[in-house]
């Protein structure tokens, strides 16, 4: 039972690195163009930003 929750809890680390790590790339990747300014990407920063506190959130911090 103790070596299925560190299973668990290693596969949650796994599967919010790699989450995290996509949603920053598709987010910078709209700073990179030169008529896409920093006002008209922040939007997508703070929704961003919310969508990996809350992924943080339910994978972690809630209890079930």
């Amino acid at each position: 039972n103790a070596r299925i929750q560190k299973m668990n809890k290693f596969t949650r680390i796994v599967g919010c690195s790699i989450a995290i790590a996509f949603l920053i790339g598709l987010a910078t990747t709209l700073t990179r163009s030169m008529m896409i300014g920093f006002t008209d990407v922040l939007p997508v920063y703070i929704l961003m930003g919310l969508v990996i506190c809350m992924m943080i959130y339910e994978a972690f911090i809630q209890k079930k």
